[in-house]
């Protein structure tokens, strides 16, 4: 792929054109999913800046972040659903050893926490959240139309799993996880 050109002016009408060719209105379900997808590629960006002297983190982050490139590029095409599944369980397998790994070295929780604490885990939090948030908009849109990869979905399910292991990691080993006080006026 080569791009000459940022703008093409071809989507100031409020349509978008896929990878397949077809055209979307930019508030298709299809564009949403692979939109919420984009975000949290981004968010990931972000939490890699605040994660700069830990190595294995950014390797992990980056590793993540081309699969989530994989599965954009796979939800911007409505054809050629058949020929498109990068979602092999393989992936997913790989994302729940990273969650058993780093959460073994973390003390069971017995409460729900508040996401906060270092920078870096309030950042992993929000790709959390950002994560459900394209899981939500994947899951919608496999309702709505066939030859969505069942892989996607799993895979962005493990991966809010493994955020929110992860978040917890890098607040000193939990140590400065926030318990959530429930009715608490303080």
């Amino acid at each position: 792929m080569r791009i000459t050109r940022v703008y093409t002016k071809s989507g100031d009408g409020g349509e978008t054109r896929l990878g397949d060719g077809s055209t979307r209105d930019k508030y298709d379900v299809r564009v949403e999913a692979y939109g919420s997808v984009d975000e949290l590629n981004s968010t990931l960006g972000l939490a890699s800046c605040l994660a700069i002297s830990e190595q294995r983190l950014l390797t992990l982050l980056r590793r993540v972040q081309n699969h989530l490139f994989d599965i954009g590029s796979d939800l911007c095409r409505a054809e050629s659903r058949g020929k498109t599944n990068r979602f092999s369980e393989e992936r997913t397998l790989w994302l729940e050893r990273e969650i058993d790994e780093h959460n073994d070295a973390l003390e069971p929780l017995k409460n729900f926490i508040l996401p906060a604490g270092t920078p870096l885990s309030c950042n992993l939090h929000l790709a959390r959240t950002v994560a459900r948030r394209a899981e939500r908009r994947v899951v919608a849109l496999a309702a709505k139309e066939s030859g969505v990869s069942v892989g996607i979905v799993t895979y962005l399910n493990r991966l809010s799993d493994l955020l929110f292991v992860l978040a917890r990691f890098y607040n000193e080993r939990g140590k400065n996880d926030l318990l959530w006080t429930p009715n608490s006026d303080e």
